[in-house]
């Protein structure tokens, strides 16, 4: 029976998406293009208008943007985990745009 659940906690660990570090995915775009991730940060700069938001979350390794469509941009200085798509749009030398499409957000404690 020991056997069994243990199997079954690695089978859903394995599962569940990791969070990855903002500077993880601005170091290698081209990676993570069109992929659906889970990172985490505070809130900063965001904007809404009729339901439809944006907003810059940062985690210390680096800032992205998310666009969200549903339910507006969270506040200014709060943290969430976003799961979302990861979209780069161009890579020039360094820079890059990138964008992360919000599927789910929750909040997390201070």
């Amino acid at each position: 029976m020991k056997k069994t659940t243990a199997s079954l906690i690695v089978l859903l660990s394995v599962g569940c998406a990791s969070n990855v570090r903002i500077g993880q995915l601005l170091a290698d775009p081209g990676h993570y293009d069109g992929k659906t991730v889970t990172t985490s940060g505070t809130v900063a700069r965001s904007a809404s208008v009729l339901n439809y938001g944006t907003y810059e979350i940062s985690d210390g390794t680096g800032k992205i943007t998310v666009v969200t469509t549903s339910g507006g941009a969270p506040r200014d200085n709060t943290r969430v985990a976003v799961t979302g798509k990861f979209h780069a749009a161009f890579t020039l030398g360094t820079a890059s745009l990138t964008v992360l499409e919000e599927k789910d957000r929750r909040p997390l404690g201070p």
